[in-house]
């Protein structure tokens, strides 16, 4: 699992396919959920798995798996190789299919009887990637749609994106002054900095841009999906016809219209559609004084705010924000623990946040020691709860072994929080399977070769950080929270009490 979830982080952090080499059976079902994180998240990556002899197929072998039937649904293309002269063939169409259109992850068996086999083959030339570019028409139309607009909003998301795509994108929405949130692990598409910055659309989003996105009359969603999570369960833009005017621009043609009917389908790859985006003449922002609001709610929505316990996250992540450098990497797993980050840290340029928008814990130990390895010279923070980081902890070692000075904080609070905070709201006092008996995270650390430190306090948590920073090795920060303080908008108390009022 660790290695797929490693694949995926370089695929983010490159554009360039992640490869990972799995063994039949066993090594492809723990790979299974790095596949899935980079199938929804549109990450390039190819997966190689051992398979048995093709004699002894159909059998049910030892560690035997029908693979387009497993990974037939999570993958962009599952297939087997079972010639040693199609292997350039097949390994270039996986390069092919894996960087063009929608990004994705492609799945090659490698049986064991071809893999002894010899055969005589060209070398094949390298990979390139194919996109859509959007038609003039459709820019054009765009652009006057937004001159006839009075409360536009633009969403960003989705993969495929580099740092020149993101730059035209900045340059298009701050021309026109374009109030702009990004979808969920998106943040890092917009300069957080930036005037027009938001914040992130999705668990736990401010209000002021919930309402702002309701009572917009154009939307542009560009790149992501708008799936489940960003749109509230569906909720937040009507199906199958949004109220306002609707464009969307997406890699994939499959996508545009799957869900939401639009006034303007843009089927483009991102760095294209940037590219013209930011070549159209300027319109009249004759919204820019909700822009300005906007950005005000934002900014007070980052202030830090009060929770239960000795070791405040909020306060936590506003050092952190003021103390890493500009290109610093943040990565994380799954779990309520992630949301301190998302509200109060800010995502400074393209890639400096890696994170599963499939929602798959562990995620974040293993990218943050990939990102090290591929960035050796950026510093990375990777973040995972308690319960989180038991999923690839292990990874440690890794880190270890091949010298990754990433800095792990581990925020511990006892519990798979998530699901404890669903308890509460629905059976309030009814906890079920959610209460973990942990480690010492930090001597766990030590044990591996890495500095590793507890921390209770806030006011501790400075000097903490720059012993981990100067260590000279991998770190690790365990942060012992108060149970109670789940998340940055509620506490689990206050989440139980409301729950048994609604009962009576």
């Amino acid at each position: 699992g660790g290695a797929a979830n490693m694949a995926d982080a370089y695929g983010k952090l490159t554009g360039r396919p992640g490869i990972c080499f799995v063994t039949r059976g066993p090594g492809a079902t723990n790979a299974s959920i790095g596949i899935h994180t980079a199938f929804q998240d549109s990450t390039p990556l190819i997966l190689f798995i051992g398979q048995i002899d093709n004699e002894v197929a159909e059998r049910e072998a030892f560690q035997e798996i029908d693979y387009r039937r497993m990974y037939g649904q999570m993958a962009k293309w599952v297939a087997q190789i079972d010639r040693p002269e199609r292997v350039p063939e097949m390994i270039s169409h996986a390069f092919h299919l894996a960087v063009s259109g929608r990004p994705g992850p492609v799945v090659l068996a490698l049986p064991e009887d071809m893999q002894v086999a010899t055969a005589t083959v060209p070398d094949t030339a390298c990979y390139q990637r194919v996109a859509a570019h959007p038609g003039a028409d459709d820019m054009n139309k765009l652009r006057d749609m937004l001159a006839a607009a009075k409360r536009p909003f633009v969403m960003l998301g989705g993969g495929g994106w580099n740092a020149k795509a993101c730059a035209d994108m900045r340059a298009f929405i701050e021309t026109n002054n374009l109030p702009t949130a990004c979808a969920y692990r998106c943040q890092d598409l917009l300069d957080n900095r930036s005037p027009n910055y938001l914040g992130d659309i999705a668990v736990g989003m401010n209000p002021a841009i919930e309402k702002r996105i309701r009572e917009c009359d154009l939307l542009l969603a560009i790149g992501l999906r708008l799936g489940e999570w960003t749109t509230i369960n569906y909720t937040l833009v009507d199906i199958p016809r949004p109220k306002m005017k609707f464009i969307h621009v997406h890699a994939g043609a499959e996508e545009l219209g799957r869900v939401y009917q639009g006034d303007l389908l843009i089927n483009s790859g991102m760095p294209e559609f940037a590219a013209a985006a930011r070549a159209l003449p300027p319109v009249k922002p004759v919204w820019a004084d909700q822009t300005k609001a906007a950005r005000a709610e934002f900014d007070a929505w980052q202030l830090p705010v009060k929770t239960p316990g000795t070791l405040n996250m909020s306060e936590v992540i506003a050092f952190l924000k003021k103390r890493l450098p500009e290109g610093s990497i943040l990565t994380n797993g799954a779990g309520n623990f992630t949301l301190w980050a998302h509200r109060f840290y800010q995502y400074t340029g393209f890639r400096t946040q890696l994170g599963p928008t499939s929602g798959a814990m562990g995620y974040g130990v293993p990218a943050g020691v990939a990102a090290k390895l591929v960035h050796p010279e950026r510093p990375v923070i990777a973040f995972a709860g308690d319960g989180d980081f038991l999923m690839n902890g292990q990874e440690l070692a890794t880190a270890m072994q091949y010298g990754a000075k990433t800095i792990f904080i581990v925020i511990n609070n006892g519990m798979f929080g998530t699901i404890r905070m669903h308890q509460e709201r629905h059976y309030p006092g009814r906890i079920s399977g959610t209460e973990l008996h942990n480690p010492d995270f930090a001597a766990l650390a030590r044990a591996y070769g890495a500095h590793g430190e507890v921390v209770t306090r806030t006011e501790d948590f400075e000097a903490a950080f720059e012993r981990a920073w100067n260590a000279g090795t991998a770190a690790l920060l365990e942060l012992r929270i108060d149970p109670d303080s789940v998340s940055p908008r509620a506490t689990l108390s206050a989440i139980r009490a409301e729950a048994l009022k609604n009962k009576k």
